[in-house]
C-alpha cells in the first residue's frame, strides 16, 4: 500500500492536476485562521455594475430592512496574495444602523454582508473555504475599537463561541470606505469550524432578538426566510426541521422556567456547559454589554447540538458588541453599564443567569472570572486594556480617512446618544471605563 501511495504522489508531481480535476476547498478552520489573521490588515475591493448598485438602492427604497442580494465581484488581498471571487452576493446588513448607502452624490458608510457562493455554490466561490463574511463600519464608535476589543477578549479568555473580528480596509466601486471590521458570519461554516467543541455541526441554530427572554415557550418562533424577523429565528435545518427545532427550544424554555433548586442544577449541567456560560457572561459584563440576553433579551444566538427534542446540549453565542466600553443607555434594569452591580446585571425574571447564580458554587466561579479579568494584570485591567487599544490604533490610524467624508478621525468618546458621555478609554482618572469597571468588580459582595 505504501508503494502504491508513493507511486500516486509521483504521478501527481509529474503530471499535475487536469483542468477538470476538483481542487478541494480549504478546511474551515484553516481558512478562518488565514482570513482572520489579526496581524495583517487585508484590503477588500467590491465591484458592482451600475445597474446592480442602482438595484441595491431600489431594494432599500422599497424596504429599508431588505435582505436581498445583488451581484458583485470581490477581491481579497492579504499581504502579497490576492484572491478574486467573481459573481458573489452582497447585501445590506444591520438593524438601527441601516440607511441608504447613497444619497445624491454622497456615499455613506453602511454594513455589508458578503456571500461568496450565493450565486455559485462551488469551492471556487470562497475565500480559503470561507463562504461568508460581514463588513461593519464603526457606527457611533469614534474609537474604532469597541467590537474588535470585545471579540478579541472572548478569544483571549477561552470563550471559543465568540466570533473572529479583525480590521480590514474597504473599497466599493473604486471609492475608499476606510477601516471596517471584518467579521466571521454565524452560520453552518461557523459551526463546522467549532464542530469538535460542539460535538458536531448539524444541530439547530437560533438567532435571538429583542424580547428573547427565554421566559415564554409560546413566543414568536419562525424560520429565517429573508423577509420576516422573528424573536427566535431558526438559521439551520430550515427545509423540514422547524417543527422538531421548535419543540426542542420549547423544551429548553419550559425546563429553564419550571425547574428549581437541585433539580434545575442537575438539568442545566446536563444541557449546557455552565462553566463556559459563566466565563462568557464575565466577559460580557466586564465590557459593559447592556443590550444582551440578561438585561434586554437581545443579541445572542442559541445552538443545540442535535435535533433530539429532549437529549441535547445548548450553547449561548455572544453577538453584536459595538455598544460597549462606556457606551451606556438607560435600558432594562440599568442606567450605567460601567458601575452596574455585576451580580444584578439584568432582570431577575430572566431565568437563565438568575437561576444559575442562585447556586453558590457557580456564583463564586462567576465572581472569580470577573476579578481575574478586571484585577491587576487581567485582560480588562486598565493598563492591559488601554495598551491593547493603543496597539490597534497604531495599526489603523493612517488608514481612517476615507472617500465618504464620514468617521474621518479617531476620538476618545462614547456614542453621542448614550446617557454617560463622560466615559473615556485612554484617559486615566474617574471617567476611565476600565478603572470604573475594575472598581465595580472589586466591590462585589
Amino acid at each position: 500500500m505504501k508503494r502504491i501511495a508513493l507511486f500516486l504522489i509521483v504521478l501527481l508531481a509529474v503530471f499535475g492536476c487536469g483542468k477538470d480535476d476538483i481542487v478541494p476547498e480549504a478546511a474551515p478552520g484553516e481558512g478562518v485562521a488565514y482570513v482572520f489573521d489579526p496581524s495583517v490588515i487585508p484590503e477588500i475591493r467590491i465591484t458592482t455594475t451600475q445597474d446592480e448598485w442602482d438595484r441595491l438602492l431600489g431594494l432599500f427604497d422599497q424596504n429599508p430592512g431588505t435582505q436581498e442580494y445583488i451581484h458583485c465581484d470581490v477581491s481579497f488581498k492579504k499581504g502579497s496574495e490576492t484572491i478574486t471571487v467573481s459573481d458573489a452576493g452582497m447585501r445590506l446588513k444591520g438593524n438601527t444602523s441601516r440607511r441608504r448607502p447613497q444619497d445624491g452624490n454622497h456615499y455613506r458608510h453602511v454594513h455589508f454582508g458578503l456571500d461568496f457562493h450565493y450565486y455559485n455554490d462551488d469551492p471556487e466561490h470562497t475565500v480559503k473555504g470561507l463562504r461568508k463574511m460581514d463588513l461593519k463600519w464603526f457606527k457611533d464608535d469614534a474609537m474604532y475599537v469597541r467590537e474588535i476589543f470585545c471579540y478579541d477578549l472572548f478569544r483571549r479568555e477561552g470563550v471559543w463561541t465568540g466570533i473572529r473580528d479583525v480590521y480590514c480596509r474597504l473599497w466599493v466601486n473604486g471609492r475608499y470606505y476606510g477601516v471596517y471590521g471584518m467579521q466571521e458570519h454565524i452560520d453552518k461554516s461557523y459551526l463546522r469550524v467549532r464542530e469538535k467543541q460542539f460535538g458536531g455541526h448539524g444541530g439547530n441554530l437560533w438567532k435571538c432578538r429583542n424580547g428573547a427572554s427565554l421566559k415564554d415557550e409560546n413566543a414568536d418562533m419562525g424560520v429565517d426566510d429573508n423577509k420576516t424577523d422573528h424573536t427566535y429565528e431558526l438559521k439551520t435545518n430550515k427545509a423540514d426541521g422547524f417543527p422538531a427545532a421548535k419543540a426542542q427550544l420549547q423544551d429548553f424554555i419550559r425546563n429553564l422556567n419550571s425547574l428549581s433548586g437541585s433539580a434545575f442544577d442537575s438539568w442545566i449541567s446536563s444541557h449546557m456547559d455552565v462553566d463556559l456560560l459563566l466565563k462568557t457572561y464575565a466577559v460580557n459584563v466586564a465590557v459593559g454589554m447592556w443590550d444582551d440576553y440578561w438585561n434586554n433579551g437581545n443579541n445572542y444566538y442559541l445552538y443545540f447540538s442535535n435535533a433530539d427534542p429532549k437529549n441535547y446540549r445548548a450553547w449561548l453565542i455572544p453577538y453584536d458588541y459595538d455598544n460597549t466600553l462606556g457606551t451606556s443607555l438607560q435600558c432594562g434594569v440599568q442606567s450605567d453599564a460601567g458601575r452596574q452591580d455585576p451580580l444584578k446585571w439584568g432582570h431577575t425574571s430572566y431565568p437563565l443567569m438568575t437561576k444559575i447564580l442562585q447556586n453558590s458554587s457557580w456564583r463564586e466561579t462567576y465572581i472569580g472570572y470577573l476579578k481575574a479579568l478586571c484585577g491587576p494584570g487581567g485582560n480588562m485591567s486598565p493598563s492591559v486594556g488601554m495598551q491593547r487599544i493603543r496597539d490597534w490604533h497604531a495599526m489603523i490610524s493612517s488608514y481612517v480617512r476615507n472617500d465618504t467624508g464620514e468617521d474621518m478621525s479617531i476620538s476618545d468618546i462614547p456614542a453621542g446618544w448614550g446617557n454617560h458621555h463622560e466615559y473615556r478609554l485612554l484617559e486615566t482618572g474617574s471617567n476611565n471605563f476600565f478603572e470604573v469597571k475594575a472598581a465595580a468588580v472589586a466591590n462585589i459582595k
